[in-house]
């Protein structure tokens, strides 16, 4: 069951396997920092290689939060460097 905004619903998140998270991270980073999909890798450094300031890299928080119905604190966001990292992070807190 998929929500009016597009967002999935609470059982259907937490039913996600690794792969589906990194799809749907892969697709917001897609969208948020204008690149291929294809080109995102679990290697991929958010900051570096994307050139992400600290604004673009909170509203990505933001989004990821948003779709995946989790917060993820200040410090915790700071501590995800890249790509993987947040899937890892976000799949932790699923289960």
């Amino acid at each position: 069951m998929v929500k009016e905004n597009g967002n999935l619903t609470l059982l259907e998140v937490k039913t996600l396997s690794r792969e589906e998270v990194f799809n749907k991270v892969a697709k917001i980073i897609s969208n948020h920092f204008e690149i291929d999909a294809d080109k995102v890798t679990d290697e991929l450094n958010i900051k570096d290689d994307l050139k992400a300031d600290s604004i673009s890299i909170m509203e990505f928080v933001l989004e990821l939060e948003d779709e995946f119905g989790t917060e993820i604190s200040d410090e915790d966001a700071e501590r995800i460097e890249t790509v993987g990292g947040a899937v890892d992070y976000i799949s932790s807190h699923l289960s």
